[in-house]
């Protein structure tokens, strides 16, 4: 009985891994919001990383979490480190390059719970009397992420946090 047991446990375990090895090795996450504000009222908010306190969905989830700003004030050369609890884990981002008010591109490396080095890009595109806002996420799979993505989806995972950004910024920039 308990060699049956184990052979189970062996099967599931292989097919885990097997389905696994089928992931892509590269992620995306993507959302947009229409945000009633023109683009140069709204790319401040991200450009710049003080801003950041006003909407990003992770800001609030430890108060006690340290925060470090240097390099530039903003735009290219900002630099944010954070450190907080296991809801936010450690790490940094710095802005890569920047179109005002039209593109932000920004190195994202996650230092805790898991190393991570991902890039997200902001666009601001004029439609009528809204900007539409997107923010895109991509990066490496390495392979415990493979075998985490056969049971939850980056996307499903990440979404839900850019979704609740999104409306925070646009509730900030439409005020």
């Amino acid at each position: 009985m308990f060699k049956k047991i184990l052979l189970v446990l062996a099967v599931i375990v292989a097919g885990v891994l097997g389905l696994a090895s089928t992931q892509p090795n590269t992620f995306t996450v993507q959302r947009t919001a229409s945000v009633k504000a023109p683009p140069d009222k709204i790319y401040p908010l991200v450009a710049d990383f003080h801003r950041w306190a006003d909407w990003s969905p992770w800001e609030h989830l430890d108060p006690a979490m340290k925060r470090t700003h240097s390099g530039a004030a903003s735009g290219p050369g900002a630099v944010y480190n954070w450190d907080g609890n296991s809801d936010v884990g450690a790490g940094r981002m710095e802005v890569l390059s920047a179109q005002a008010p039209g593109k932000l591109s920004i190195k994202l490396d996650f230092i805790r719970p898991f190393e991570g080095h991902n890039v997200t890009d902001f666009s601001f595109a004029p439609q009528g009397d809204a900007t539409l806002v997107t923010w895109v996420m991509t990066g490496p799979t390495p392979f415990v992420s493979k075998v985490m993505q056969v049971f939850v989806s980056m996307d499903k995972l990440i979404g839900k946090d850019f979704e609740a950004g999104l409306a925070k910024l646009k509730a900030v920039a439409e005020k």
